[in-house]
This record gives structure tokens, C-alpha cells and sequence, in this order.
């Protein structure tokens, strides 16, 4: 028999696919045609199976599902270190909130997203979930570069530099909801701000649109334990119930942050099929709480990760948040096996695609999935010796060593290098905005 023609073939030192779970296949190679895995064998089999028109020999990686970014703010890369160091409600009302009155437009979003993109890509993120204003420049961006991705159109009762109130939202989303129908790599679904930006009427409608079209939503929930006092001391309920509710809560519902959760609230989200959206690294840094990460897993709920945004994070690392989300779930639950290495890596792919609605897509090497795919390299310092490849990517420091990412097949990242951004000009970017932002008074940093 002869070999079948494939796009590429990729041959690894170790190949972890995430299904089946705990998996670790051991100089194997992944088949690529078009935009799909087509198989996955020893690299003896593919050499003998597949006539490749590119090969790519990574003899010290290991090659993984591309990481999956559940939730962000991608334009507010523009705003990383703008203002640290303070609580939740402060950051968003002193600094953050004014900051976007003055500069957020079309080409805020544009550039901000473009950094972040570029960011997440050198990281090993192939696919995002992103809430922000304009977001059909996001979109813009992503088809630009090939990115994956969710984008969650902002809703809310009070006006923004996008729209004015909730309908004028909602239609803008819709709009650009239509524009992308049947695009392999953008979907839109609705972004409900939080239960304190938006009144029962506008979670109703809602809720009603995205039951028609069977859409998901993202809502920031249960975000501090302030946030939850607060809603009780106003109207009995906790958010978590009034969302139940007014039927925002299902399988379709992505919960970012959910650190301030009792017993009856996770009964409730077990209960509802909803998925959590874990940003452990922002929820640290603004001193939110901690998301119960062990407990959710034990009765069942999908817990995925998120960065939030660079403004709050302040990277885009999903390697960090994997290795945070790890420790963290340790520490809290007093038990070193609560989230152990493979459940973290799933957490960051296989969980994400299923909290985005696209485990038949993504999340995993498995045939006929999309060929997302990253490589990173296990050689050098710091990684040796190497005992087993899941410790060295979750327990040290795997973002900055990503090689190679492929996304649909298609490859944006090669040695290390970004294939479709011009790395200089982003930074130039960067930093005139930070000078329009900042005016003179830039400590003094002008390069």
C-alpha cells in the first residue's frame, strides 16, 4: 500500500492528547490534513503510513491540545500595570472605569486585542473567550490572525462608548452574530455584564433570545463576597438564585470567577449543567476570593480557566493559571491530589472547550478534531531531569518555552517566532499608547 498523502506530520518526543485522560504517548506523530488531525500512531507507523508534505521533528516536546482561554478583556492589554494594587470595586471605579470613558474606541480595541492575540499565541492559547466593547474589531483581529474564538458581546443597563442601553446591545451583538453564522472560527454569544450592571427585565430577554437560538452566555458571578452581601442586603437573594430565577442559569451558562459560593449555591450550579470560568491569578492579585475548585469537580460541575484581563492579571499566560489553579486547589482543600497535573492541562483544554461549547472541536489531539496544537520544549535547565512530561507543564514555568502552535491546521507560531504579527510594531503601538494614556508623566519611561 502506499503512503497516504497528509499536510503534515508532526513527530514528538511525547504526545499528551488529554483523551483518553491521563494518557502519555511516547515518540508517536499527529497527522494533518487540511485543518484536521487524521491520525495518530508511532512514529515508525506514521513514516510508513503518511506521505507528508511537511514534517516537523520536535525531538525534545512534547506536543498538547492548544490551551483554551475561557475568559478575558483582551483590548484592556492596553491598560496592563495602569493600576495595581487595589480591590476589585476601587480598580474598576477609581481607575478602571474612567480610563475607559476616556479612551476606549475602535482602535483601542483593535490594537489592545492585537497584543493580546499575539500574546496568548507565544503562550500556547489557541482559542479565547473575550467580553468587550467593539467587539467586531476583536473579530476583525482574530479572522486577521486565525485565532479561535468566543466573543461574548457586552450587555448591560447603563450606557458605554458602544451603546447606550441594553436594546441597542443586544442588537449591535445579533448583528454581528449573523455577520459570523457558519464561521469555523468565531462564534458570538451573549456577554451579561453582571447581575449588578443588569435589572430582571434585560436578564429576561436575555435569557429568552439565547434559549431561541440555543446560545450561551457569560456572566460575571458570585465575583466577591461584597458583591453577594450586597444583592442579600438589597433583595433577599443571592445572584446565583435570582439567575436561576429569571433563567439565565443552564448547561449553556459560563460563570467567570465564583469565589464567594456556600453550600446551597453549588448544589444550585450542579444542578443547572452550568460551567465555571476560573481566573485564579485576577481574583489573587484584586484579593476577590477563591474560587472552591475541588468541591465544584466533586459534584460534577466543568470548571475551565480564564486569565481575565492583562489589566488584572497581568499576563495572559494560561500556563500560569493552570499551575495557580493547581496550588491553589491544594492549598484550600488541604489535599495534595485535589488537582493533580492531567486534571489541570484538562482543565485549561478539554474543560474549556466543553464551558465554550466546542468539545466536538477542540480541547483535545484526538481524530477528527480540529488540529490545535502546541509543542513545547522540555530541553535545558530548569527542566532536567525529566521524570514525567505532565509535571514540567504544570509545575514550572512551560509558557515562555511554547515552540510551535498550530490552529485549524494552520501554523502561527514556528521556533518561537510569530508567523503573522509584526512583533516590533505591536510594541510600538503599545507604548504610544501608553504615552497618550499616561501623557509626560511616564516615570520617565520612554522607550
Amino acid at each position: 500500500m502506499s503512503p497516504h498523502p497528509v499536510d503534515l506530520l508532526i513527530s514528538a518526543r511525547w504526545i499528551i492528547p488529554v483523551v483518553p485522560e491521563n494518557a502519555i504517548y511516547r515518540d508517536c506523530s499527529l497527522a494533518i490534513s487540511g485543518s484536521k488531525i487524521i491520525g495518530l500512531c508511532p512514529k515508525s507507523e506514521a513514516d510508513r503510513r503518511y506521505s507528508p508534505a511537511r514534517r516537523v521533528e520536535l525531538d525534545n516536546h512534547v506536543l498538547i491540545p492548544g490551551l483554551i482561554n475561557c475568559h478575558g478583556h483582551l483590548a484592556m492589554s492596553l491598560l496592563r500595570g495602569y493600576a495595581d494594587d487595589m480591590p476589585l470595586e476601587s480598580w474598576l471605579r477609581d481607575s478602571i472605569w474612567p480610563a475607559e470613558e476616556r479612551w476606549v474606541s475602535e482602535e483601542f480595541v483593535h490594537d489592545g486585542a492585537e497584543l493580546a492575540m499575539a500574546e496568548m499565541l507565544l503562550s500556547g492559547t489557541t482559542c479565547f473567550s473575550d467580553m468587550y466593547f467593539f467587539p467586531e474589531q476583536t473579530a476583525l483581529v482574530a479572522r486577521q490572525h486565525g485565532m479561535r474564538c468566543q466573543l461574548a458581546f457586552p450587555i448591560l443597563n447603563a450606557p458605554s462608548v458602544w451603546a447606550r442601553e441594553g436594546d441597542e446591545y443586544i442588537s449591535k451583538g445579533l448583528a454581528l452574530r449573523d455577520y459570523h453564522k457558519g464561521d469555523d472560527l468565531i462564534s458570538v454569544i451573549f456577554g451579561t455584564h453582571a447581575p449588578y450592571t443588569l435589572d430582571d427585565q434585560l436578564f429576561e430577554v436575555v435569557a429568552t433570545y439565547a434559549n431561541e437560538l440555543d446560545s450561551a452566555i457569560q456572566v460575571h458571578l458570585h465575583e466577591t463576597q461584597a458583591e453577594v452581601d450586597a444583592a442579600v442586603a438589597h433583595s433577599g437573594e443571592r445572584p446565583i438564585a435570582r439567575l436561576h430565577r429569571l433563567g439565565v442559569l443552564t448547561p449553556n451558562t459560563q460563570c467567570v470567577h465564583m469565589t464567594a459560593l456556600d453550600d446551597d449555591d453549588i448544589t444550585l450550579l450542579a444542578a443547572s449543567g452550568a460551567h465555571v470560568i476560573h481566573c485564579p491569578k485576577s481574583n489573587l492579585k484584586l484579593a476577590s476570593g477563591f474560587c472552591p475548585v475541588a468541591r465544584l469537580r466533586q459534584v460534577g460541575v466543568n470548571v475551565a480557566l480564564g486569565t481575565d484581563s492583562a489589566a488584572s492579571n497581568n499576563g495572559l499566560d494560561l500556563f500560569g493559571e493552570l499551575n495557580t489553579a493547581s496550588l491553589l486547589a491544594k492549598g484550600l482543600s488541604g489535599d495534595a491530589g485535589a488537582l493533580d497535573g492531567h486534571a489541570s492541562l484538562r482543565m485549561a483544554t478539554l474543560g474549556g472547550a466543553r464551558a465554550l461549547g466546542m468539545e466536538s472541536i477542540t480541547g483535545s489531539l484526538e481524530v477528527g478534531k480540529a488540529a490545535d496544537i502546541v509543542a513545547v520544549n522540555l530541553a535545558g535547565i530548569g527542566r532536567e531531569p525529566l521524570y514525567n512530561p505532565i509535571s514540567q507543564l504544570v509545575y514550572t514555568a512551560a509558557g515562555h518555552r511554547v515552540s510551535h502552535v498550530w490552529v485549524n491546521g494552520s501554523a502561527k507560531v514556528l521556533e518561537g517566532q510569530l508567523l503573522s504579527f509584526n512583533e516590533q510594531e505591536l510594541e510600538t503601538k503599545a507604548r504610544q499608547w501608553r504615552d497618550r494614556i499616561a501623557g509626560q508623566q511616564t516615570l520617565g519611561l520612554r522607550n
